[in-house]
This record gives structure tokens, C-alpha cells and sequence, in this order.
């Protein structure tokens, strides 16, 4: 078997933002605080977490990529909270917030973690927003340090070099950010 590649949780040195959603700040306020609060953890520096707050779930993706196209971020961390109603407006804003964040990390080469609620009711957004079950916001930002670990490490290892050509992967997006990538022999 070959090498093991992981990402570290380690945040020092990383710049990490935060895009989230104004509607139904009750919930996104706490995703918001579990996710700094975790950063702050696993040493990202306060000054080096910003927050950028969109109208809703659907802009997300659109600030996500902006975010990690800009080049001075490690990973993005997408917060939101989508909670069904009487019509089919959830499944469109849900469905497309996740293909959306999931093509701005795609398109960039960038982590954007999916830090967006999709629940039945406000009491179950609630409970994943430091209730009951725990913080997602934390995980989501829990996600991002872990994936720009793994990328810094495919890229330090050489393993997003197709082979007989040149690197794939981010060109144009900034210098890769610190923090220590884990590689096991």
C-alpha cells in the first residue's frame, strides 16, 4: 500500500472566511458563533476569520466563490438554514445552494464547506445549531481546516502533477495558506 494522506485540524496561520445567511438569523447567528468559536480553537487567529452575510441560502454560492477565488482565503465555510414550508420553495433553494457551493469549490480549488440547514422544522435547526445536536457551523469549520490540510498535502507531495505535465490545481488563486499537512508513510 501506498502513502496515507490526511489534513490536520491545526489552523495557525490559515485565513478562513465565513459566508452566511441573514434569513433566519436565529439559527444562522449560531452557526456563526460555533464555527469562529472552533476556528479560534484550532488556532486561526481572530483577525484572520472574516464574515461575509448574503441574503439568504441561495446567494451563498455566489459569495463562496467570490470568497475563494479571491485568493486570501485557506477555505470558505457556508452557513445557512433552509426550513420547509407549505411549498416546493425548499427543495429549489436547498438543492441548489449544495450544487452551488459544491461547484465553487470545485471551480476554484478552494474548500468550501456545507455549513447549510435543511430541516423540517425550526426546532430541528435549532437543535443542529448548538442544540441537541451539536454545532454544524463547528463541523463545517472543523471540514474546511481538515480539507486545506489534505490539499496542502497533495500538493506538497506532488500528487496534483498529472503525470508528464505541469501541477493542476489552483493557479491564479493565491499562495497555498500555513498550517501543517499530515502525511503517513
Amino acid at each position: 500500500m501506498g502513502r496515507t494522506l490526511e489534513g490536520g485540524l491545526d489552523g495557525t496561520g490559515r485565513r478562513v472566511a465565513v459566508a452566511a445567511s441573514r434569513f433566519n438569523r436565529l439559527v444562522t447567528d449560531l452557526l456563526v458563533a460555533g464555527a469562529t468559536e472552533t476556528l479560534r480553537r484550532h488556532g486561526v487567529a481572530e483577525a484572520d476569520v472574516d464574515v461575509a452575510w448574503v441574503p439568504g441560502a441561495f446567494e451563498l454560492p455566489l459569495a463562496a466563490e467570490r470568497l475563494a477565488a479571491s485568493g486570501r482565503y485557506a477555505g470558505v465555510v457556508a452557513l445557512g438554514a433552509v426550513v420547509r414550508g407549505a411549498t416546493p420553495h425548499f427543495d429549489h433553494v436547498a438543492g441548489q445552494a449544495a450544487a452551488g457551493l459544491a461547484a465553487a469549490s470545485r471551480a476554484t480549488g478552494v474548500p468550501v464547506a456545507f455549513g447549510v440547514l435543511t430541516c423540517d422544522t425550526m426546532e430541528q435547526a435549532l437543535d443542529r445549531a448548538g442544540g441537541k445536536a451539536g454545532n454544524k457551523g463547528s463541523e463545517a469549520a472543523l471540514t474546511v481546516l481538515e480539507m486545506a490540510g489534505l490539499l496542502e498535502a497533495i500538493d506538497k507531495e506532488g500528487f496534483g502533477e498529472p503525470q508528464g505535465g505541469a501541477p493542476v490545481g489552483r493557479e491564479g488563486f493565491g499562495e497555498p495558506q500555513g498550517g501543517a499537512p499530515m502525511v503517513k508513510d
